[in-house]
């Protein structure tokens, strides 16, 4: 089962209540922006290791021989910051904007390449369309569905 009562723990103490409602707000008016994401990504640092948070999610127990600990790079987070720190306030709120100077300018900023911040931007893209799934109706219909299909 994992030991969810204690990533519940240490979730709660980690996301503020208020800071939770403001941000299904912004996911359900579809504001999702990369301020969010990194505040997010924050949260979960706090929370301890990747390995550590994956061990106490049910199910996770009987990959856990499947998956080495040294492949779950903490750096990564780190490198989303970086990348996200080097953006203007306008590109963190309107990421299309981002052409290929300003990707170069933004990597030459964070100490990455153009692709961590085309990595960086397509997980994004594709986390904005997960949860425009989410906040439509029927959407806890279709997140059942895919944890089920798991």
């Amino acid at each position: 089962m994992g030991d969810v009562e204690s990533l519940i723990e240490k979730a709660e103490t980690q996301f503020d209540t208020d800071q939770a409602l403001l941000l299904e707000q912004k996911i359900r008016k579809n504001q999702f922006d990369l301020n969010d994401m990194l505040q997010q990504f924050q949260a979960i640092k706090k929370m301890g290791s990747m390995a550590d948070i994956l061990s106490m999610i049910p199910g996770t127990g009987t990959m856990r021989g499947k998956f080495n600990e040294k492949d779950i790079d903490e750096r990564q987070l780190v490198r989303i910051e970086a990348i996200i720190h080097s953006m203007t306030t306008v590109e963190r709120q309107n990421p299309s904007i981002i052409n290929g100077s300003r990707r170069r300018r933004i990597a030459d900023g964070s100490g990455t390449s153009p692709s961590h911040v085309n990595q960086l931007l397509n997980q994004f893209n594709q986390m904005q369309k997960m949860m425009k799934k989410f906040a439509a109706p029927g959407g806890k219909r279709a997140l059942m569905g895919m944890l089920n299909n798991r």
